[in-house]
């Protein structure tokens, strides 16, 4: 039986960490198992899912010993494929990949060029550092198709990339709607500058929706920034953050919400809106990654061009107008059923595995 391992630094706490944990989950029939760098948010939810997980122990990003350790590891394992996630994950990987003996692949999460934004020069010297990193891996997996061009726009052969969309598993039913008086918003996402909160403040400044309450779901570097920010909008009986939240948690929050919200200015497929359209909630999203391959006509949400405030204010208005009219809700309702038949759990898992038994194919041919 094809044995493999995906690996993860460990402490991702948003779309990433449930990316590689509902991944992994009920993976029948294959041995594949999870290794995370420390203990952190990833080996908890995956043991919590029933995934093999261990951990190395290593509280410190700047241990080069953990690259002996991940080595053992791999050739004690005797595994056919390692799966990294994540720019240190592939980074180890490619430092050690002349000590073990197995196929090198990773799932490009995000757009490699923006991963160290803001970082300045050691950003820069990163950023060089894991496209390199990438180019030298046996296989790919972009989770969209701009990540895909842009990776192809790196001279990655295209023979060497396999396009994936994020899945989830759906659950037979929507949770019941619990009865409410405003107008309730949720953005999940990680408080940094490519999600663009600071746009949806002005532009929610700007929209005047008497009714609206917004929660921001998340925690991250620019959390002080965003809370003066709601000050000086004067937002502060409108904007509620809720800092970091469980998957579990957040499942709990979505029966009250009529709209999910996403304003990044870079994406892939966001599991955050899968989320969304499993608890049939509409969505209003920057046009980004393969969002469009969800929301794929106005009946299923709302979709706004990237970092234009005047068109995210237009569709915080559509969106507010039809609540008013008693007419969103039907929008969350045909999302989940069109995102059911189209992003399932199992269609992800079974283009991975087709592709693992193509690259062994290949090795062994090779060999």
């Amino acid at each position: 039986m094809t044995k493999v391992l995906h690996i993860n630094a460990g402490l991702e706490n948003g779309g990433g960490l449930t990316h590689i944990v509902a991944l992994l989950s009920n993976w029948d029939h294959h041995d594949v198992s999870l290794l995370v760098f420390a203990e952190g948010p990833v080996a908890a939810a995956a043991r919590a899912a029933g995934v093999d997980t261990h951990v190395l122990h290593f509280t410190s990003r700047y241990n080069l010993g953990i690259l002996k350790a991940l080595a053992d590891f791999i050739n004690a394992g005797q595994y056919d494929i390692v799966h990294a996630h994540g720019a240190r994950a592939v980074l180890f990987l490619r430092l050690i990949r002349r000590r073990i003996h197995c196929l090198k692949v990773a799932t490009v999460h995000s757009d490699p060029t923006l991963d160290f934004m803001g970082r300045g020069l050691i950003g820069e010297a990163f950023t060089k550092l894991y496209i390199s990193s990438l180019r030298l891996m046996d296989h790919l997996y972009p989770v969209s198709t701009p990540f895909y061009d842009r990776l192809r726009a790196f001279n990655i052969p295209a023979d060497k990339l396999t396009l994936i969309l994020n899945g989830i598993t759906f659950s037979p039913q929507a949770p019941v709607k619990e009865p409410h008086q405003t107008f309730n918003m949720i953005y999940v996402a990680r408080l940094h500058p490519v999600k663009d909160h600071a746009l949806l403040l002005n532009a929610l400044a700007q929209a005047k929706l008497p009714q609206a309450r917004l929660l921001l779901v998340g925690d991250g570097p620019e959390k002080a920034k965003l809370q003066q920010q709601v000050a000086d909008l004067k937002l502060t009986a409108t904007v509620t953050f809720t800092g970091f939240q469980t998957p579990t948690q957040i499942q709990t929050l979505y029966p009250r919400m009529d709209l999910a919200l996403l304003t990044s200015i870079s994406e892939s497929f966001p599991l955050v809106l899968l989320e969304a359209a499993n608890a049939a909630v509409p969505v209003l999203s920057s046009r980004v990654g393969d969002v469009t391959k969800l929301v794929a006509h106005p009946d299923l949400g709302f979709l706004f061009q990237s970092g234009d405030q005047a068109d995210l204010v237009r569709q915080l208005r559509a969106a507010y107008h039809d609540w008013e009219l008693g007419t969103l809700a039907a929008k969350g309702d045909a999302l989940r059923t069109y995102a059911a038949a189209h992003f399932s759990l199992q269609q992800l898992q079974d283009t991975i595995w087709d592709s693992y038994a193509v690259l062994l194919r290949k090795e062994l041919n090779h060999g």
